[in-house]
Parts: structure tokens; C-alpha cells; sequence
């Protein structure tokens, strides 16, 4: 009954292909769930202790931590396979987020005053959010680095929609648990909801190294011959990953489709933040906003996931995908343009996220599947670690001359996105072509 409502769903999966991308979803479930949960809880927590005005500043901040973390995985990445990166780094964060609860409940005054004059705020609110930015850059895509090296390209058009559900259903439940901030502060005390949400991040977490090792074991027990010619080729470098990003016109492309909607998404995020602090007030009430926007967020690709993110790839194609998502963006960048106030942005951002994580993310996912090792576990990592951080703080440094005035953030951020998606929309096409062309003469980008 089960593989019957998958292939209704998903279309014509094989059982092998069922239980390996029910085995994946699970996994992506266990890292988005806590991942959303992090997310939505960072502002107001940042806010918190620090203020929200200097989020710009923190975006930059995440830069060169992401930029240090991409360094190291990738020197990771030559002497550990891909399944034993997820356990090493999944328990890495998930350690982190223990520290860091905590350190809330039992806090240490010297390393306030230690600090103090360095940096504005708390220690721990800057060391937190960038804890938290990491996280979705780094654990993300090291995931889907692992699935693109187990999966094939007619296998991923059928399976990862299947995987994206996992993924939605995962991020209702984490944004959710946040819609009851206020209860938690209630049931444990004030301010006791942070490190107690933090404690459900970090053993969530802990779960995916034993259903990568369960992967592993029951259902990818095979190794493929492109795994053994990967084998055998020499240890490479840290920068392995830049080399071939900037040596390869195919790899920009992908570079400037995964990561440019940052800047745009970043933009547009801050209008909508500074607007709900300005409606419903800072503390535990922009926590609950958040977790409904979350909510909201993403059961449109949790449906997307159910109903319409296979149909689309296999009926319209992948060229058709990357076009149609900056497509719809500068549709919703028009709309909040025109209509600059709390739920239009809401809205905007509901729909944007939800084809992100529904259209957009499965289909740049499959462009890294003709391609090496190096590019799905180096390059990669460049491009969602590094390439996504700089965009993120391309973004920051765009709100951050309009951060203090809401009307010139609203009308001069629209302006600059439409550009930015024009640019975006131009290397789509180009980008869609040259993935049809590597399919049909199954060659691979290394």
C-alpha cells in the first residue's frame, strides 16, 4: 500500500528506489527539522541580546566562519568518505548547540566582560547566530552532496521530490515547536525556551549519523565504478574546490543559479523582519511571528512536494525550472514594491520560500549530478558554503545602508533585486542548456 501511494505521488519508483529515498528523507527530516527550529528562534534570540539592527553585520560575520568551515571540510573531505562526513560534522553541531544551551542556563559573567568592549551586545548572541548560519550552509549541503553521488539522473527526477517531502515535513515540525516560545517560557521559566529548543536541535541531529550508517549498509552496500576510479585518484587540497569553480563556465553558472537568490532573499527578509518588530514588538511575540511565517513557509512545498515537484521536473525539464523560479521572485519583489506593509511581505516571502525549497532547490541539486567527486564534496562546499555566505552579506551590505530607514529599505531594495534577477534569469537559460547537453552526451564536469 505504501509503495503504491509513492508511485501515485512520485511516479513509477522501483522498491529498491523507495526504500532508498525513504531512508534519505528521514535524514533530511532529522537536519531541516532542527535546521527551521534554529532559524526562526536566531532573530529574536540575536535581537535579544544583542539587537537586530546589527544582523547586517552579523551576515558578514557568517562569511568568514562559513568561509573557514568550507576550508576545513574540504581537507575532511580527502581522507574521510562521504557517509562519515555527515557523522563527523552532524555530531560536530550537534555538540555546539548543547554548549550553547547550556551556556544560557548556566552563563558565565567573565566572558561578557571580556568581550564587552569589542563587540556590541552578548558574546553569546553573536557566537549563536553564527552557529546557526553555519549550520544551514555546511550540513545542507554536505547532504545533498551525498545524495547527488548516490543517485542517478532518471532516479533523481522521481526521488527527490520524495526527499524534498521528507524535508518540508521536517521543517513544519521545527518552525511549529517555535510557535510555543511563549509556553515554553511559561512551563520552564523566562528565557528558558532558547536553550531548551537548542536541546531538541542537537539530539535531532544526533539521529542522522545512524540512519546514514543504516544507508549505508542496508541499501548502498554496492560501490559503483565511478566510486572506485574517485578512489584511486590522488589527495587534493583545500582549495581543490576554487580551482575547478573558477576553471569551469558550467560550475559559474551553477555558482550564480545556487547563490544569487541569497541577495535578493536577504533583502527581502530584513523588510519583512523590520516590519513584524515594528507590528508585534521584539522578545518571545517575533519568535511566535516567525514560527507562523515558518508554518507558513513551508507547507506550500510540502504540497509542491506531494502534488507537483516531480510532475514538473519530468514533464517541463530542468531549463524550465531554473527559469520559472526568478521568474516568480521578480513577480513577488513587484508585488511588496507596491504594496510595502507587514502581510504583503508576508505573502511575498511565503511564496518565495515555498517554490525555493519545492522547485528551485531539488533542480539545483540535480545539476551536480554529471559531475566528480571534487565538484559534489569541493567545489560544492565553495559554492553553498562560501558562495552563499557572500551573497548573504552582498545582501547585508545592501540593508545595511538602508537598515535605519524602512521606506528607502522598501523602495532601493526592490530596485536592486530586479536588476540582480534580470542577470539571474539570463544565465538560467544558458546554465539549463549546457545540463541537457551533459545529460545527452552523459559527460562530467571535473
Amino acid at each position: 500500500m505504501f509503495s503504491r501511494a509513492v508511485r501515485v505521488l512520485w511516479g513509477d519508483l522501483t522498491v529498491s528506489e523507495i526504500k532508498r529515498f525513504t531512508i534519505l528523507a528521514l535524514s533530511l527530516l532529522c537536519i531541516i527539522g532542527p535546521y527551521w527550529l534554529l532559524r526562526t528562534l536566531k532573530d529574536s534570540f540575536f535581537d535579544r541580546w544583542v539587537d537586530l539592527t546589527y544582523q547586517p553585520k552579523a551576515k558578514i560575520a557568517s562569511l568568514v566562519v562559513v568561509t573557514c568551515m568550507v576550508l576545513l571540510y574540504s581537507k575532511l573531505s580527502d581522507y574521510l568518505s562521504k557517509h562519515h562526513l555527515l557523522y563527523v560534522i552532524c555530531t560536530f553541531y550537534a555538540g555546539v548547540y548543547l554548549l550553547i544551551a547550556a551556556y544560557c542556563i548556566w552563563p558565565l559573567p567573565e566572558m561578557h566582560n571580556a568581550v564587552a568592549d569589542l563587540i556590541p551586545g552578548r558574546f553569546i548572541g553573536w557566537f549563536a547566530y553564527l552557529a546557526i548560519e553555519s549550520f544551514g550552509s555546511i550540513v545542507v549541503a554536505l547532504f545533498w552532496s551525498f545524495v547527488a553521488s548516490t543517485t542517478t539522473t532518471e532516479g533523481a527526477k522521481r526521488g527527490y521530490a520524495m526527499i524534498l517531502a521528507g524535508a518540508q515535513a521536517g521543517a513544519l515540525i521545527g518552525s511549529g515547536l517555535t510557535c510555543y516560545a511563549q509556553t515554553f517560557d511559561n512551563l520552564f521559566g523566562q528565557d528558558m525556551s532558547f536553550p531548551f529548543l537548542l536541546m531538541v536541535a542537537s539530539l535531532t541531529i544526533l539521529i542522522v549519523p545512524f540512519l546514514i550508517k543504516f544507508f549505508m549498509s542496508v541499501v548502498h552496500g554496492e560501490t559503483t565504478e565511478q566510486e572506485r576510479q574517485e578512489a584511486k585518484k590522488p589527495k587534493t587540497g583545500f582549495f581543490e574546490g576554487l580551482r575547478l569553480l573558477l576553471t569551469s563556465p558550467y560550475l559559474l553558472g551553477v555558482f550564480v543559479v545556487a547563490t544569487v537568490y541569497e541577495i535578493v532573499g536577504t533583502i527581502m527578509d530584513l523588510q519583512m523582519k523590520l516590519l513584524a518588530k515594528a507590528a508585534v514588538g521584539s522578545g518571545a511575540p517575533l519568535t511566535s511571528f516567525m514560527g507562523k511565517f515558518g508554518l507558513a513557509g513551508n507547507l506550500v512545498p510540502l504540497v509542491l512536494a506531494l502534488f507537483g515537484t516531480s510532475y514538473i521536473i519530468r514533464n517541463y525539464g530542468v531549463r524550465f525550472c531554473l527559469v520559472a523560479f526568478p521568474t516568480a521572485v521578480a513577480c513577488a519583489v513587484v508585488y511588496v514594491k507596491f504594496n510595502p506593509s507587514l502581510w504583503p511581505a508576508f505573502a511575498a516571502m511565503v511564496v518565495i520560500k515555498g517554490l525555493t525549497y519545492a522547485l528551485n532547490n531539488p533542480v539545483k541539486e540535480m545539476l551536480y549530478i554529471p559531475t566528480s567527486k571534487d565538484v559534489k564534496f569541493k567545489a560544492k562546499g565553495w559554492i553553498d558554503g562560501f558562495g552563499a555566505r557572500l551573497s548573504k552579506a552582498g545582501g547585508a551590505g545592501i540593508n545595511g545602508f538602508f537598515a535605519n530607514s524602512l521606506p528607502n529599505l522598501m523602495f532601493f531594495g526592490s530596485i536592486i533585486s530586479l536588476g540582480i534577477i534580470g542577470f539571474w534569469v539570463m544565465i538560467a537559460l544558458i546554465l539549463g542548456t549546457s545540463y541537457n547537453k551533459l545529460i545527452e552526451e552523459k559527460k562530467i564536469i571535473e
